[in-house]
């Protein structure tokens, strides 16, 4: 039974299907570790709510409910419509501005194009261009890390269930495993206890970096490309001021600037290590087999790879070098070595 969910005849932005799947979800968790009491208490003062909103006659005197709530109860009502608007937020997030008719570049450049302007025009205007999402934290956030991988977990979850999948790739049936979740949630503590310092909010926007941007950002250029029919400029970059902010913050100097530049320096360079190890492994092309050009042998040659197993595979002996190189580039820039490292020697990128 659902909970929390838009009733029939709210206004078409809550009609979201995935609004009313995952409030439906919650509404059984809530009966669940909430107790049947606290799931009729909600859903009386959730319908009370919205016939008021809607103006319904009548609808002004009623008793919401809210007045019979204990403490405790009380306090399990808001945390329940707490993960009720996380829940709605991630449903319209996923459906996002592509999914309006028109939002996105191919049918830019076509209304470009109409207006007289050429795809090279708009390339000279991107060669030019430079956007800069900057990432952000605030002394005040009080949200837990943990409550944001939740949320992340049930999108990813969401979108096997878009693909028409109903088992997860661990083989767990897929609405248990999103009800799983939303039950992490609910037992989980939401808010901080401690003050956050700036180590802590380097560390929070790096999963932003590391989940959202690093994964998004080549998939965003390969498309663009075949689009514009050319490779684009890089005109999108990523920006962060924390631990470099200086609007009087007395927690932010020297040393936190340049763990901030550390820490990016190991999730960007990290995430293109592990990249490029997951391609050797899938390049497993021989020379036996097929033909491989001059330049790619010519990069195994380079790489200092001898492995006798790898003789015949010049893809994995060229990304072994690669590799290489920028393990050698993650040590000169963070002073550390990198978690997987390698075993050739390279100069730094």
């Amino acid at each position: 039974m659902a909970t929390l969910a838009p009733s029939a005849g709210a206004p078409a932005v809550t009609q979201n299907p995935d609004i009313r799947y995952l409030g439906r979800l919650l509404g059984d968790v809530i009966r669940a570790y909430g107790g049947d009491k606290l799931y009729k208490q909600t859903e009386y003062i959730r319908s009370a709510s919205v016939d008021r909103a809607r103006g319904i006659q009548g609808a002004d005197v009623t008793d919401t409910g809210l007045d019979a709530l204990s403490l405790d109860d009380t306090l399990s009502f808001v945390r329940g419509f707490m993960l009720f608007s996380m829940l709605a937020n991630l449903a319209e997030d996923r459906q996002g501005v592509a999914a309006e008719p028109g939002a996105d570049v191919a049918s830019a450049l076509r209304r470009l194009e109409d207006e007289g302007v050429s795809r090279d025009a708009v390339m000279a205007l991107l060669d030019d261009a430079l956007v800069v999402p900057v990432l952000t934290a605030h002394p005040t956030e009080v949200r837990r890390k943990s409550m944001i991988d939740h949320r992340n977990r049930i999108a990813d979850l969401m979108r096997l269930r878009d693909a028409g999948r109903t088992e997860t790739d661990e083989g767990e049936n897929l609405e248990e495993a999103i009800l799983r979740q939303i039950a992490l949630l609910w037992q989980t503590r939401p808010l901080r206890r401690e003050k956050l310092f700036v180590a802590d909010e380097i560390e929070n926007v790096l999963t932003y970096l590391r989940d959202i941007f690093l994964p998004t950002l080549p998939a965003l250029y390969a498309r663009w490309e075949r689009v514009l029919e050319a490779r684009p400029p890089s005109f999108l970059r990523v920006g962060s001021w924390i631990g470099g902010d200086r609007d009087g913050n007395p927690f932010v100097q020297a040393p936190q600037l340049r763990f901030a530049l550390s820490r990016a320096c190991q999730s960007a360079l990290g995430y293109y290590l592990d990249a490029v190890h997951e391609l050797g492994a899938e390049l497993s092309l021989s020379t036996e087999l097929a033909h491989v050009p001059q330049p790619v042998m010519d990069l195994a040659q380079a790489s200092g790879d001898a492995s006798p197993s790898r003789q015949d595979e010049p893809y994995r002996r060229a990304i072994s070098g690669i590799y290489a190189r920028l393990a050698a580039t993650y040590l000169g820039r963070t002073g550390h070595m990198p978690p997987r490292p390698s075993a050739l020697g390279g100069g730094a990128l």
